[in-house]
């Protein structure tokens, strides 16, 4: 499976920056601090979210791979998307869906910060799994997930804190829809540089990533309890995955082509899913933002 598509790797590494900074400064002008007091006596809900994010789908992917009988790399590349928590656009996706407003933040954060730590540990026990020798140093890890998600959260978040309300109330429209066109944007670049690579993934392994995603949907949804905007946002968290994550990984060990080609297709497969999902849940419950008890 050929790697790279028409797009120059440096102009789309710029725009999907761009985006992700921007995504999540605005989220961040969203959040009150004070909403997080409905995490704290709440704890259980958090521990559910987290257990599916970082267990029960990588066991999933691991379940699924070797029923497909895949080749290695494919096989590998599904796995380490699977142990990539936190994808930067799923606590947009989640607030979209009616995910919980105080909930849906505190999850996304936890599973960043978190990440750190649980894809080495992860990685070290795939390593006595496939008799592999991959490594990730969590400074690497750190590095990334503090540039792209935590720095540009916490700057909305202590603009919120800083700044006249009257300033934000200003700010966070306009921010909002450049964040859209952004991603409008990045969509269309991104599908246009890797459907290529999708296509010639072919159906099989198209499928493979089809049905991690759709499980680990059921999962979080199951998991995420009676709150509708709690089992939204644990929903898709679980199922979207960190690319850049993955990617990362990829990169540091030297993995084969077709491991990075397997990431893109289940980027673009998942994101397909997803979109279905919150379009069902918009509809399913209409104006559900979370329940503040």
């Amino acid at each position: 499976m050929p790697l790279g598509g028409p797009i120059p790797e440096q102009f789309l590494t710029i725009v999907a920056a761009a985006t992700v900074f921007t995504v999540m400064f605005d989220l961040g002008l969203g959040i009150v601090l004070r909403e997080f007091r409905w995490v704290w006596r709440h704890p259980g809900s958090i521990v559910k979210g987290l257990f599916s994010v970082l267990i029960a789908v990588p066991a999933i992917a691991l379940a699924v791979t070797r029923v497909f009988d895949l080749s290695r790399s494919v096989e590998i590349g599904i796995v380490l998307m699977a142990i990539s928590p936190g994808a930067p656009v799923a606590l947009r996706r989640s607030l979209d869906a009616g995910g919980h407003r105080s909930f849906a933040p505190a999850l996304q954060i936890l599973l960043a910060v978190l990440a750190v730590v649980s894809m080495p540990l992860t990685i070290a026990v795939l390593n006595a799994f496939y008799a592999g020798k991959a490594t990730i140093a969590p400074g690497e890890l750190a590095r990334q997930v503090f540039v792209a998600q935590l720095l540009p959260l916490s700057l909305g978040m202590l603009t919120r804190r800083f700044v006249p309300e009257r300033a934000t109330s200003w700010l966070g429209p306009k921010l909002a829809r450049f964040a859209n066109i952004l991603l409008i944007a990045l969509t269309i670049l991104v599908l246009v540089d890797v459907w290529g690579t999708v296509v010639d993934a072919g159906p099989k392994i198209a499928l493979a990533i089809a049905i991690v995603t759709v499980l680990a949907l059921a999962v979080g949804h199951w998991l995420g309890g009676p709150d509708p905007g709690t089992r939204t946002a644990v929903a898709i968290s679980s199922a979207m995955r960190n690319p850049g994550l993955a990617l990362l990984v990829i990169a540091l060990n030297g993995a084969p082509p077709a491991m990075s080609a397997t990431v893109l297709a289940y980027l673009v497969v998942s994101a397909f899913i997803v979109i279905a999902y919150v379009l069902w849940r918009r509809r399913a419950v209409p104006g559900v933002v979370g329940e503040r008890k």
